[in-house]
């Protein structure tokens, strides 16, 4: 069921769900998209502020709108 802006009202909640992305998705998408080594380079992200390889902030608001769209908005 499509819904659109007036169908919200404040203070209204929904549960999208759940998803993952893998170590070769999140590289795969930095390197088209957001290429910083802490999203490339599992080696280097561990020097990082990070310590560790991490999604870029568009590939998880990506993500969210794929859940956006397939349980709410469709």
């Amino acid at each position: 069921m499509t819904r659109y802006f007036e169908d919200f009202q404040v203070g209204d909640t929904f549960d999208l769900g759940r998803t993952s992305a893998t170590q070769e998705e999140i590289i795969a998408f930095a390197r088209q998209f957001d290429p910083q080594p802490f999203h490339t380079d599992p080696e280097r992200a561990k020097e990082s502020f990070f310590g560790g390889l991490v999604a870029s902030g568009w590939h998880t608001i990506s993500l969210f709108m794929r859940l956006l769209v397939d349980r709410l908005i469709r």
